[in-house]
Formats: structure tokens, C-alpha cells, sequence
């Protein structure tokens, strides 16, 4: 029993789901085979394979079995999701230079830029055969529009990510291009497959859009005051990466005109020396945004939490509203 109770809720959603869970991990492999290329299924499967949440996908497969669906287009549409996911984090890797993803060396640092790019186009191409045999052309349109808005996201980021212009809505935009849009996509198109009523697929749009959001923004805290051992990421690496998130964002807006200096030097021109990212903490301090940004989060949650009320109250939606809250848990 003590067991059950310290379940976080994403791995008792996993458990409820484990039999289609399943499924879609076998179509999975089954998919990213490649006859001619054997590169593309190491590459995919080092990252499939890493031991991911499949947290998207999951979301598929819930807001179906939350709407009554019986059929089997969901482990299509959820294997589709993680295609997706994983296409668009090989290219991050490449975009960011990254050399570390869940704890381990990245495609492009084991292989190189070229395979994780062409690797990311055939996951894409592949993800597009996979909704297609749904036959729905509603799902499909709702996961072609995601993925133009991921890729407008992350464009966006790169030229707005150390422009100190660059406002609360402009980072809303990039964070529903680069997170939330697969979020919301997953949701809605569970709700979409199962024949759902209008309300209930907009509130399931809705659950996916704020809980990507909540997601996002906790992330960028924790940036700033996490535990590296948890986040996997060293305190203040988007700060010496020059990625203005949202605590910084806040800071910017009410800075002084010597603070405003520091924010031009250290983000915009990325002259960084001993001392700044402590200096940033105090500015951040002096105004507090670091609990702002922790409202936001909170806030984001209780709207995905709101979003649900429509839909059938059962285990699955009190799951999903668990997650809701679990996503900001992170910041007490």
C-alpha cells in the first residue's frame, strides 16, 4: 500500500496504461527499423531507449481511454507523438550544442550533427506515415500544425533568446511553440480519435496547452534554484548559455539603468565573468522573480486542472489532475 501512495503520478498513469504502454513501445521499434540505413535505428534507438517518461505519448493514450475509445488508432497516434518528440530533440541537440540528454552523450556527440539531423527527418517522416493510417484528416491536420509550430518556436527562441526586447508574450510564444504545442496536440488528438464532443476535445486542447506551460516555466525555475542532481542540469546554465527565461525576463522589465547594463553586457553580448550569475540571483532576489515565476507556474497547473471539469470524472482524469499538480511539485 505504502508503495502505491509514493507513486508519483506519472507512473501511475504509466501503470493504468501499461498494456497499450506496450504496444506503442513494440510499434515503436518496430517503426524506426530501417532495411537500407542501419545508422537510423542506433541513433533512435540510443535516445528511444534512454529511458524517457514517454509522458507525451501517454497523454495519447489517456485522453482516448478518458473519452471511452476502444479501438486501436491511439497506439498509432501516441507512437506518432514520441516520433515527433524524439525528431525534434535530436535537431535541438544539434541547434544547442548539447553534449549531455537524461544523463547520457547525445546522438550528435556519439555520431555526428549530419546523422542526428537526417535521423530527426526520417523520425518526422515516419511519424506522418503513422497518423496518416488513422485515416482522420483532423488528426492530422492537428499534428501537421504542431509541428510547424514547434519549428516556429525554436526558430523564435534562437533570435529572441538573448535579445533583452524580448517580453513575457514573446517567451509565451516560444514556450507554447517548443513545448506546449505537442502537449496540447497529444491531448486533443486522443479526444479527437475517440469521437469526443466538441467541449470536451477544446478542454482537452486546453489541459495539454496549460500543462506544457506549467511544465516549462517550472523547468526554467529550476534553473535558477534546483538541485543538480534532480534537474540534471548545473544551477544557472541558462543564464551562462544567455537564454533569457522567464526569471530574467521579469528582472529585465523593472531594471534600473546601471541593472539593465549588466543584463545588455552578460546576456546580450555574453561577456560573462566571476561573480555575474551571483549578481543575477541578487537582481532576481531584489525583485522577487523567482516567486513570480513560481505563481505563474502554479497558475498555469490550476488552469490545466480547471480544464478537465468538463471531461468524464474517473481515474484517468483524477490522474491527469494529479500530473497537473506534480509538474509544479517540483518547485516546493
Amino acid at each position: 500500500m505504502d508503495q502505491v501512495m509514493t507513486r508519483k503520478p506519472h507512473e501511475m498513469l504509466a501503470a493504468a496504461l501499461s498494456q497499450e504502454l506496450e504496444a506503442v513501445n513494440a510499434l515503436i521499434r518496430t517503426r524506426m527499423a530501417s532495411k537500407h540505413a542501419p545508422r537510423i535505428p542506433e541513433v533512435t534507438a540510443h535516445l528511444v531507449e534512454a529511458g524517457g517518461k514517454r509522458l507525451r505519448p501517454m497523454l495519447t493514450l489517456a485522453a482516448a481511454r478518458l473519452c471511452g475509445y476502444e479501438g486501436d488508432h491511439h497506439l498509432k497516434l501516441a507512437a506518432t507523438v514520441e516520433f515527433i518528440h524524439t525528431a525534434t530533440l535530436l535537431h535541438d541537440d544539434v541547434v544547442d550544442e548539447s553534449a549531455q540528454r537524461r544523463g547520457r552523450p547525445t546522438a550528435n556527440l556519439l555520431w555526428d550533427n549530419k546523422s542526428s539531423v537526417l535521423v530527426g527527418d526520417y523520425l518526422f517522416a515516419r511519424s506522418f506515415q503513422l497518423m496518416v493510417e488513422t485515416e482522420s484528416l483532423r488528426v492530422l491536420d492537428i499534428l501537421a500544425n504542431a509541428s510547424a509550430t514547434i519549428a516556429e518556436g525554436e526558430v523564435l527562441q534562437m533570435t529572441a533568446a538573448s535579445n533583452l526586447k524580448t517580453d513575457e508574450d514573446v517567451y509565451l510564444q516560444v514556450v507554447r511553440g517548443k513545448t506546449a504545442a505537442l502537449f496540447s496536440a497529444a491531448t486533443e488528438i486522443g479526444g479527437v480519435i475517440a469521437g469526443a464532443a466538441e467541449e470536451q476535445v477544446k478542454a482537452l486542447f486546453d489541459y495539454g496547452d496549460a500543462l506544457g506551460i506549467a511544465f516549462q516555466i517550472a523547468d526554467d525555475l529550476l534553473d535558477y534554484q534546483g538541485d543538480a542532481k534532480a534537474t540534471g542540469k548545473n544551477v544557472g546554465d541558462d543564464f551562462r548559455e544567455r537564454k533569457l527565461t522567464l526569471p530574467v525576463i521579469k528582472a529585465v522589465a523593472q531594471a534600473t539603468d546601471e541593472e539593465r547594463a549588466f543584463w545588455t553586457r552578460t546576456i546580450e553580448k555574453g561577456k560573462q565573468q566571476d561573480g555575474d550569475l551571483e549578481q543575477a540571483l541578487a537582481l532576481m532576489a531584489k525583485y522577487k522573480t523567482l516567486e513570480a515565476t513560481r505563481e505563474d507556474a502554479f497558475g498555469w497547473a490550476a488552469k490545466a486542472r480547471t480544464a478537465l471539469e468538463v471531461l468524464p470524472d474517473n481515474e484517468i482524469r483524477s490522474m491527469l489532475s494529479d500530473l497537473a499538480d506534480y509538474v509544479v511539485s517540483r518547485l516546493n
